[in-house]
Parts: C-alpha cells; structure tokens; sequence
C-alpha cells in the first residue's frame, strides 16, 4: 500500500522542489531525467516505490486466496515491476525530458511495456479471481481498471507532444496506484 503513497510524494514534492516544473505540462519522468536538478532524490523514490511492488508481487499469488488458480496475474505483475526498476536505475529519461538518446527511447519502451504488463496482469486476476466469493468484487475492479488504463495509455500516447502531457500522464497513472492500492489492501483484508 506503501508503493503508490511514496510514488504521488515523489512527483509531487518533485514539483515543488522545482520552480520551472509544470505538472500539467512536464512527464513525471522529467523529474528523474539526466541532469534534472534533483535527479539523485526522485529516483530514490522511484526506486523505493518500485522495490515495494517488487516485494508485493513475490507473495502475491500465495497472498490471494491462499495460493488458488493461476500464476499468471501474479508473474505479469512481477515483471511489470522488473521493468520499473530497470527505468529507475538505469534508463532515465535523456536532458531536459527528451527521447533522443537508445537510452531514452529504451525508458520509454520500458515504461509503456511495464503499463501493458500491469493492465494484462489485472486482466488475468479478473479471469482467476471472479468465481471466488470474497474476491468477486475486485474481480470486477480489475477488469473495469483495466479498460480505464487501457484507454487512458491511447489517449496520453496519441497527446504525447501536447501542452497536456503531464496531466494526461498524472491521469493515466492515477489508476494504476489506485489499483495497486486497493490490491494490497485485500490482500491485507483477505489474509
């Protein structure tokens, strides 16, 4: 439940800390970026929130349901995760924000594959978890999650370049925390 909590304060104070910051219009990744001013503290950050997910995703299958049904939800997590950390510590975005570099353009293939293998991973807990009783409700949570993320990842890459990015990307990632949140949260509840 940690995860999401210290990824919002990381954008966030990021945001404060830097006065030319725009949250509407700057990615949250320009905090992390080469040469940002306060590169070292975002990707703390980053990276805290991304162990806590990684840790989270280890026990998740055991965590649901005692361990019944399919693996695979769990793993797609997992990797969505390894992906995460693969960004924060070693594909930051380029100067200033931009794509330019393999570097840059390996963060943003890793950033868009770790969010495809979140929203196929919240896919695959609807299949496992919407005939069991007590997960019934998330069940649904997880599908209607995932055709929110889903839409919300096309319509932040088709305005990709506009003068919104940064608050059609905050928008984007909103459920995803959401859902990592409320996760945990049964997780917690259930065990």
């Amino acid at each position: 439940m940690l995860s999401p909590i210290v990824y919002t304060v990381m954008w966030i104070l990021g945001g404060i800390l830097q006065p030319d910051y725009s949250h509407i219009r700057d990615d949250i990744s320009s905090l992390f970026a080469v040469g940002a001013p306060n590169k070292g503290l975002m990707q703390s950050f980053i990276i805290a929130s991304s162990v806590l997910l990684f840790v989270f995703y280890i026990g998740l299958h055991e965590g649901i349901n005692d361990g019944g049904g399919s693996i695979v939800g769990p793993v797609l997590f997992l990797a969505s995760s390894v992906l995460g950390l693969l960004v924060a510590l070693f594909f930051p975005l380029d100067v200033g924000g931009e794509i330019i570099t393999f570097r840059g353009k390996l963060h943003l293939v890793l950033v868009v594959g770790s969010g495809l293998l979140t929203i196929a991973g919240m896919v695959a807990l609807w299949f496992r978890l919407q005939l069991v009783e007590e997960w019934s409700a998330f069940a649904v949570y997880s599908l209607i999650s995932a055709i929110v993320s889903l839409v919300l990842v096309i319509i932040s890459g088709i305005f990709i370049k506009s003068k919104y990015r940064g608050l059609l990307e905050r928008s984007g990632v909103a459920p995803y925390q959401l859902y990592y949140f409320v996760l945990s949260l049964m997780v917690f509840v259930n065990n």
